[in-house]
């Protein structure tokens, strides 16, 4: 509308800078499957205590087209000092994590496994340069960990060694490996060792239940631990409350019994206060609402229990609290006073998505990304924003795709907000065809920034001429606690119509090809995309489902989590009058109309979705119907697969089946795509290319 009203030699002006631009993009390469082995993200952001240094790690992929081993992405330590560029500070293979920067700024402390070590340990290394040095090693994992402001006092989480572990050893060896499930109630306790003192042995500060993490207070005397009663998942999800506990001899103050799950929690700069994350009450979804409490009290009070929004990240900024909020697709930097008044929102980029902050002497530094680039470190004022890192930059060579937000109204007159990625180029005359993806959860949500990833096609996708959507739909956070409640007692119902209505809405606008649509997703997506291919076989010409749930009862007594099924999601256990209706929500029970053909994959060692649910769909599929059906497992992967190796091969299958089932004269009774990926002949292809 702008452009109409614009003078005639301004609209010329533009149309010819618009061909510059657009001849630009096609100049540029598209971004590929083989690209993302070069994705990578910055995260663990952390301010010394007089704010001039900033540290942080990246994680880096394993790149095997390059000659990497298969492994997990390594994670590289950075720092950064004022007016420089980031430095790394320790590299090589392995994971870096939990940074801390000693009381006199003269170190940093992190966790690693390192060499010859058999369990992750701690390391410092001299902010004035040198080798990391390894601190202290446990007989277990060192977890959450924090030293004292003396710099020799270390407190830590970990399992006490289990004392059979050699016989145990000795009777595998023999061939006695019976595993008795659920009944290995090893808890995690809080120690505390003198750093200083080599012959120093670990004592126990508190060890009555699982110990997950905790806060020490700034002056160390204080110390806030989330403790659960067991070490089992469902547990740590659904039954963690706040002790505050004596770090000199371990008793406890007080007790904050949480009303349903609990995220973050930070001590102020003072010690007076509390402030964390939970949900309202047992029903809730998600820990995304602000709460505070006052030191060594058994009460608090919700901050922002009705916001259309929820917290991802907390810290203390002086009184107050700086709270990431997240409110819908986009992001927030607020202030809270510690009586829920919103104080002020921090002015940042409207393109960037804030994903987690840490403040130290009022510097404030925060991790975030945007369409156009990975996560990033970035540096805050009050009304300025600046970016600190820039390990993305190879990406201004890549002709993006456009990603905007699309929003449309449900069949029952609700909004819902997505992401919109379409291919550069013109449009085909009946539409782009389309990937639905859909997020697990399902409290979770997509943010308009970086969200293309192994299983999510986005960018590698609309360069393959897709449009891709990433729906919101029911029960995805960042709309508040209401929003995410809708989809509760309805399994498929709401949550799922919403995403066919978004289906349509695209097409209504002319923007995709009804008639060639494919859906996918992980987990909860996953569940979605076997509903879809199934109950909802029409709308979709392909399905690619990744450790998704098709039985919704034997999913009850096969996975870690029943009770956190029963408490936010089906609010009922299956006896209560809900076999047949959990049943009927159950892409098993449609398996023999269905239509779609679909891809199922997924890893081994899955515990939260047992391999079992792909292995019944699969099955009843193949039984039941003649529509193309495959089913792909991951060895030594879990609910995600984590190896470069497992996440290519993935990208691989998902992209082939879909450009197979939703080309353009394709038909839903072709023939599969061959199951062998030639991966040989494509890495040899690789090694010489490399080599020339």
């Amino acid at each position: 509308m702008k452009f109409l009203k614009a003078k005639q030699a301004s609209v010329v002006a533009a149309a010819i800078s618009m061909a510059f631009a657009t001849s630009a993009v096609h100049a540029k390469e598209s971004f590929e499957i083989e690209h993302l082995p070069k994705v990578q993200h910055a995260a663990n952001v952390t301010v010394s205590p007089d704010g001039k240094i900033t540290a942080y790690t990246l994680s880096v992929p394993r790149d095997i087209l390059a000659g990497d081993e298969d492994g997990t992405p390594d994670t590289h330590l950075y720092v950064i000092r004022e007016g420089q560029k980031p430095l790394m500070f320790a590299g090589g293979h392995g994971s870096i994590s939990g940074l801390q920067f000693s009381s006199d700024n003269k170190h940093l402390f992190f966790k690693s496994k390192r060499g010859d070590d058999k369990h992750t340990s701690l390391y410092s290394i001299a902010l004035s340069g040198g080798e990391a040095q390894k601190r202290f090693a446990f007989e277990t994992d060192i977890g959450d960990y924090e030293v004292a402001p003396d710099n020799q006092t270390l407190y830590f989480v970990a399992l006490s060694k289990d004392e059979k572990s050699e016989d145990k050893k000795d009777l595998q060896d023999k061939g006695f490996k019976a595993v008795v499930y659920e009944e290995d109630q090893r808890l995690a306790s809080l120690w505390s060792v003198n750093l200083n003192d080599a012959e120093a042995s670990a004592t126990q500060v508190y060890a009555d239940g699982h110990v997950s993490d905790f806060d020490l207070s700034d002056d160390g005397k204080q110390l806030v631990a989330a403790v659960a009663p067991t070490n089992l998942v469902d547990d740590s999800l659904m039954q963690r409350d706040l002790y505050f506990i004596d770090p000199n001899s371990g008793e406890v103050k007080s007790k904050i019994d949480i009303p349903g799950k609990l995220g973050d929690f930070v001590f102020s700069q003072d010690g007076d206060h509390l402030a964390f994350l939970a949900g309202t009450d047992i029903h809730d979804t998600s820990a995304g609402v602000l709460m505070v409490a006052k030191t060594n009290s058994d009460s608090f009070t919700q901050l922002t229990p009705q916001a259309e929004q929820h917290i991802m990240d907390i810290d203390w900024l002086d009184d107050d609290i700086l709270a990431v909020a997240h409110r819908g697709v986009e992001s927030a930097l607020v202030v809270y006073e510690t009586d829920g008044d919103e104080k002020r929102v921090l002015k940042t980029p409207d393109d960037i998505v804030v994903r987690d902050v840490d403040v130290a002497d009022d510097e404030i530094r925060f991790i975030a990304d945007s369409p156009k680039h990975p996560r990033e470190v970035f540096s805050q004022d009050r009304n300025t924003s600046k970016k600190l890192s820039n390990h993305n930059a190879w990406l201004e060579n890549i002709a993006l795709s456009e990603q905007t937000t699309f929003s449309y109204t449900a069949r029952d007159g609700e909004m819902i907000e997505g992401l919109l990625i379409l291919p550069n180029g013109e449009k085909p005359a009946d539409g782009w065809p389309l990937m639905l993806q859909v997020h697990g959860g399902p409290e979770a949500h997509y943010s308009d920034a970086w969200i293309t990833r192994y299983s999510d096609g986005g960018q590698f996708a609309a360069a393959d001429g897709y449009a891709v959507f990433y729906p919101n739909y029911r029960g995805s956070t960042g709309r508040g606690v209401a929003f995410a409640k809708q989809h509760q007692n309805d399994y498929a119902g709401k949550e799922f119509n919403d995403l066919v209505d978004g289906v349509d809405a695209l097409a209504k606008e002319g923007i995709i090809d009804k008639d060639r649509v494919g859906i996918t997703g992980g987990s909860y997506g996953g569940y979605a995309s076997m509903w879809g291919a199934t109950a909802l076989s029409e709308h979709f010409a392909a399905a690619v489902a990744f450790v998704g749930i098709s039985n919704q009862v034997s999913k009850f007594g096969t996975s870690d989590i029943p009770n956190e099924m029963h408490l936010v999601h089906s609010l009922k256990w299956p006896w209560e009058d809900n076999w047949m209706n959990l049943i009927e929500r159950s892409p098993i029970f449609h398996a023999g109309k269905s239509t779609t053909p679909t891809l199922i994959m997924h890893g081994e060692e899955d515990t939260r979705v047992h391999p079992s649910q792909s292995m019944e769909l699969y099955r009843s599929m193949k039984v039941r119907t003649d529509t193309p059906v495959r089913l792909v497992f991951y060895p030594g992967e879990g609910h995600g697969n984590r190896k470069a190796a497992a996440q290519y091969d993935y990208s691989l299958r998902f992209m082939r089946w879909m450009d197979t089932y939703l080309a353009e004269d394709a038909s839903r009774d072709a023939p599969m795509p061959p199951f062998d990926l030639n991966l040989s002949e494509k890495l040899d292809g690789d090694k010489d290319k490399k080599a020339d």
